[in-house]
């Protein structure tokens, strides 16, 4: 599927998703946790809190704001559990990021997975929705259905379905329809946020002297990009969806490197509106991917993630403009946008900065957006 107009968005500054989580906040989800107060005393606190980070990134002249996902506690996790069939249990492991050890929760099938008309996204983001003013967009983000068919979180399908296939067709249904919903409310810029194709980087290449595990890799691809498209099929024409391509983020560390050439055929054929994709240092390899990726989709926009959310540190400016100019070889200067390489806090523990450092380094991605782009 290809368009031939650029949709508004991803606008030419772009926020990813994530922001950094306040004290308070932190405080209160650690009371609740403790029994210390209640769901509606950790809401208000919440409420409150998004409220400010809205209104931050509005006075910082951005198009489309989210909640900073203020109203969970993982990235993707949260989201998950509030689908019908998912549950909730001890993975007794923490995922392997380089130097930091994470919590151990994670989500596994408990039933036949389908839309949950009471996800608690909903209400959270009708909240979020009542925020902005006009002219600001609300972007709502949520995990990739790829998250919940790797990393053993889909192991007992067999209990629910008869074919693998009948249960991916049923995770497509279930996000389609709860992007319909979410769309119902006013959503009108969605994104779905994915470190399933920087873990296929690394096990494509790992396994290309293995023909037998190389195809399990090949297998998992195909399978997302089905999952994917049968889901963006057939959403209005006035909804955005965008993803967001994830090497890790946990405590400005990392899972995934590699560049996206073992990737880039499969992303080029995945009917988004735009693709977010880190690009902040030499794990992500060259740009030479980009022309597979973008396609040759005159209304398809690739947002480069060239600033770091990982660290505090401004980026050179001429420096970011010149890899830009360098992308646009690949890609026309048209269908090419900024962002940082990810949020700032995919959990709750956040990354190694400050929230000045944070809104320093959104204020650099619009500079030089501005400059760029005009």
């Amino acid at each position: 599927m290809t368009t031939t107009t650029l949709k508004a968005f991803p606008y030419r500054y772009d926020v990813v998703g994530s922001l950094l989580r306040p004290a308070n906040l932190k405080d209160a989800r650690a009371k609740f946790a403790a029994g210390e107060i209640t769901a509606d005393e950790l809401k208000a606190v919440q409420r409150t809190e998004t409220k400010r980070v809205v209104a931050e990134q509005v006075n910082l002249g951005l198009k489309a704001v989210t909640d900073g996902e203020f109203n969970r506690s993982w990235w993707h996790l949260d989201f998950l559990w509030g689908l019908t069939g998912v549950g909730h249990y001890d993975y007794q492991q923490s995922y392997k990021f380089h130097g930091s050890k994470t919590r151990t929760d994670n989500a596994d099938l408990v039933g036949k997975i389908a839309f949950n008309p009471d996800h608690p996204f909903f209400e959270s983001f009708a909240y979020l929705q009542s925020l902005v003013p006009d002219g600001v967009v609300v972007k709502q983000t949520i995990p990739s259905p790829t998250m919940l068919f790797r990393d053993n979180r889909s192991d007992n399908w067999h209990q629910f379905y008869e074919t693998w296939d009948t249960y991916l067709d049923d995770l497509a249904k279930a996000y389609h329809e709860t992007i319909l919903h979410f769309y119902d409310l006013g959503c009108r810029y969605l994104q779905l946020d994915d470190t399933t194709w920087a873990f296929l980087i690394s096990k494509l290449n790992e396994t290309a002297d293995d023909a037998t595990a190389h195809q399990k890799y090949v297998g998992l691809a195909e399978d997302a990009v089905h999952v994917i498209n049968s889901l963006l099929a057939g959403l209005p024409d006035d909804l955005t969806v965008t993803t967001h391509i994830c090497r890790g983020n946990f405590k400005s560390t990392y899972l995934f490197s590699g560049g996206y050439d073992d990737v880039a055929a499969y992303l080029g054929q995945l009917h988004y509106d735009g693709l977010f994709l880190e690009y902040d240092s030499d794990r992500a390899g060259s740009f030479a991917p980009l022309k597979k990726i973008w396609n040759g989709d005159a209304g398809k926009r690739l947002v480069l993630g060239l600033i770091t959310s990982k660290f505090p540190d401004l980026e050179d400016e001429a420096v970011v403009k010149a890899r830009i100019a360098d992308a646009a070889k690949q890609v026309p200067l048209a269908n090419l946008a900024l962002s940082t390489q990810c949020g700032f806090a995919s959990t709750e523990e956040g990354n190694q900065l400050t929230e000045d450092q944070q809104w320093a380094k959104l204020k650099l991605v619009k500079r030089i957006s501005d400059s760029v782009w005009g």
